[in-house]
């Protein structure tokens, strides 16, 4: 085996190219939508399915479904949505994250996706320089686009052939013919990478071309896809961990949604890759199946047949999984947040006061939407205020007989505000680093003198 550091160390840089791509393609977006993804997510959740077909949208959107899941959080943690209507949102994401998986599988693998790449690269260029911010902003998402098609190229460069390998093929006929075993072994595999990576969109790619190229067979990509949907629930629940206790019972119903689906298919699974079989040649009109092994003398049209049916069918099984686990456990969303909330209870009054998640854990989202979270807590600390005037009044005209009760309210609600006060100017400091659009610059202004007065 000729298999190098450098070789391992360029397949690292492929994958961080996809990634950086991935990033930059979700915060373009981010900011050419502003505060319309603050308003989608808080305003389309009249209902649990308006809930899903929002997660969907947002998720289909900014192709993360780690970004729209912590914004769920964060949002459910500042009181923007409630613990049930975030729970809608998560389970669209679910699906919505899926689209991902098609956009290689029809793209990366029919076509010459660097030639694709360039055109974008060359179409967003002279917008990057455009005085209008929204235009720069889609430039951005379409840059990003490219970079993203021109990682997955060098990603497909880099991962090993295994007829020049064939060492490699032996390493993993061991953990590949052991039955269920393997494919509980690959289902801790892949959560584990998405773990490591952060990015299940990545971790998808990266299994996708394991797949192509023949290192993996179908199923054992798709327990790696299983692997793969509990591994991004600890995004949420990183998020959560300095939320309150709202934001711990969405992140906990996100893996407990996710960890329920992975159960119940397993049980179901060499049925259902049976199915997905069936479901691929009948879309397809294809009589190659899914479960076609890798064959290093086989010719090139067969070659590239196998390539499409197991990549589609692989995307194909994703998107299903996800969509039949929404639909199975929709209706048990009231009986799951029992679950939710009896797994995480209240500590008390201080852990239900509703504080930001971004600014309590210093993750950043797109400053649209940070100063959106910024102006939410400045209504908090203007509710303070409020109180401290009413108190104030009391003292100076109705004279109570606990003088020493209401100074001491008034005392300690001054201390909250001027923490707040000074978390809001940190933060908004922080916020201001970012490249801001014209319209984000004046709200961060305007936060910051009311928040000052």
């Amino acid at each position: 085996m000729d298999y190098t550091i450098w070789d391992f160390m360029t397949l690292l840089g492929s994958l961080g190219i996809f990634i950086y791509g991935m990033k930059i393609m979700s915060e373009g977006l981010q900011k050419a939508a502003g505060d319309s993804l603050r308003k989608i997510l808080s305003g389309m959740t009249r209902n649990r399915m308006m809930g899903v077909v929002t997660g969907f949208l947002v998720t289909s959107l900014v192709q993360s479904s780690s970004a729209t899941t912590v914004m769920v959080v964060s949002f459910v943690n500042a009181g923007l949505l409630s613990l049930t209507e975030s729970m809608g949102v998560i389970m669209g994401a679910n699906i919505g994250t899926t689209i991902t998986a098609w956009l290689i599988s029809i793209f990366g693998f029919k076509v010459k996706i660097v030639f694709i790449a360039k055109i974008l690269v060359g179409l967003s260029f002279p917008m990057l320089f455009s005085k209008n911010n929204k235009m720069k902003n889609i430039a951005e998402f379409i840059l990003g686009f490219g970079i993203l098609f021109i990682g997955l190229d060098f990603l497909k460069q880099s991962v090993p052939e295994i007829k020049k390998n064939p060492e490699l093929l032996e390493f993993l006929n061991q953990y590949v013919n052991m039955g269920f075993g393997s494919v509980l072994l690959f289902v801790f595999i892949g959560t584990l990478l998405t773990v490591i990576i952060q990015s299940s969109s990545a971790t998808m790619a990266v299994t996708l071309v394991m797949l192509a190229q023949g290192w993996i067979n179908f199923e054992i990509a798709a327990a790696m896809v299983l692997g793969e949907n509990i591994g991004t629930t600890i995004t949420a629940n990183l998020a959560a961990i300095i939320g309150n206790v709202y934001a711990k019972r969405a992140a906990r119903f996100h893996t407990i949604f996710n960890c329920t689906g992975v159960i119940w298919m397993l049980i179901l699974f060499p049925v259902y890759l049976n199915f997905v079989d069936y479901l691929q040649n009948f879309f397809s009109g294809s009589t190659t199946s899914v479960f076609m092994e890798y064959q290093a003398n086989a010719t090139e049209a067969a070659t590239a047949a196998r390539v499409s049916a197991t990549t589609l069918g692989l995307s194909l099984f994703h998107s299903s999984f996800n969509i039949l686990n929404m639909l199975i456990l929709f209706f048990t969303v009231p009986y799951l947040e029992k679950v939710v909330v009896r797994l995480t209870p209240s500590k008390g009054d201080a852990d239900e006061r509703f504080q930001l998640q971004y600014i309590n854990t210093g993750l950043m989202a797109t400053p649209e939407l940070s100063i959106a979270e910024a102006r939410k807590e400045t209504q908090l600390m203007g509710r303070l205020v409020e109180k401290m005037m009413s108190n104030i009044i009391i003292l100076l005209y109705k004279e109570p007989r606990n003088f020493n009760k209401v100074m001491d309210k008034i005392t300690n609600r001054e201390e909250i505000t001027d923490r707040i006060q000074m978390e809001i100017s940190n933060y908004l400091t922080k916020v201001s680093e970012q490249d801001l659009s014209e319209a984000a610059s004046k709200k961060l202004r305007a936060v910051l003198r009311i928040q000052r007065l």
